[in-house]
């Protein structure tokens, strides 16, 4: 299926483009700004969506990246300081120019013991005979099983490390080819989405997205659009061959890949 005509992302981004003073774009990185790669630290940004994205940060009335990378990390990778960061799946919030991220409390509480328990992972020899990566997160961390030999093998292994973690009364979430450890902390992308727009002031928002995670800050924009703290929300899903199907039944505007969504950029500044 071909992405949208620039017909069609003109009348789906009307609510926004209308009044972009008084509206909020979301997007997530992975998968959506970056394309997905075999390891997280080579993931790069495409210097033309940060470009648009700087541009779209002095029109609009609210812009931020969400991930479930730390807040610094995701403002490293995308490379813009005049808009927001929302890190850790929700539980951190990085605001334009500042240093320093808004962390809660009780998911940094827990930060230790997510250590203590991925350290203990990493003495099973069967970790490095499978090629597993762990991928540090602050008090998230996460074992990634993509592109390595037997991909199979490590994800059947990883089951057992989800069981053990949620024995240890730890959080678990599987992404694409992905593991993470979370601490036992409710938390999530639409959690995050929420805070910040109702501090905000907006009256519309997108969000864009292509993964499990994102799915939190969809339902989030229709709630708040429900409840009447929103006139409009519009939810881009970013279709992929491994992304959930849901990302696409659930969106109200379909694109495909990491260009499709540059396509939605461009159009929000037009």
């Amino acid at each position: 299926m071909s992405d949208p005509t620039a017909e069609t992302l003109a009348e789906s981004l009307r609510p926004l483009t209308t009044e972009p003073s008084r509206a909020a774009v979301f997007c997530d990185i992975d998968g959506t700004l970056a394309p997905i790669v075999n390891r997280p630290e080579d993931s790069r940004v495409p210097e033309e969506a940060s470009v648009v994205l700087s541009k779209l940060g002095r029109i609009y009335g609210c812009v931020a990246c969400v991930s479930g990378r730390p807040a610094a990390e995701a403002r490293r990778l995308v490379g813009v300081g005049g808009v927001a960061y929302v890190g850790s799946h929700g539980a951190e919030l990085l605001e334009p120019g500042s240093s320093t991220p808004q962390l809660l409390d009780a998911f940094v509480s827990w930060e230790g013991r997510v250590c203590e328990f991925v350290d203990a992972q990493q003495e099973d020899r069967d970790l490095k005979l499978l090629r597993i990566r762990i991928e540090d997160k602050g008090p998230i961390k996460a074992f990634h099983w993509r592109d390595v030999p037997d991909e199979e093998a490590a994800e059947q292994w990883l089951e057992n490390v989800a069981q053990e973690a949620q024995r240890s009364k730890l959080e678990i979430h599987w992404g694409r080819k992905v593991l993470e450890i979370r601490p036992p902390v409710p938390v999530d992308k639409g959690q995050g989405v929420t805070r910040m727009l109702k501090s905000s002031g907006v009256r519309s928002a997108l969000y864009g997205g292509d993964d499990v995670t994102d799915l939190d800050a969809f339902d989030a924009l229709q709630s708040l659009v429900a409840s009447g703290d929103l006139d409009a929300a519009v939810c881009v899903g970013v279709r992929s061959t491994e992304g959930p199907r849901a990302i696409v039944e659930q969106a109200d505007l379909v694109v495909d890949g990491v260009s499709g969504f540059r396509d939605v950029l461009l159009a929000l500044v037009k």
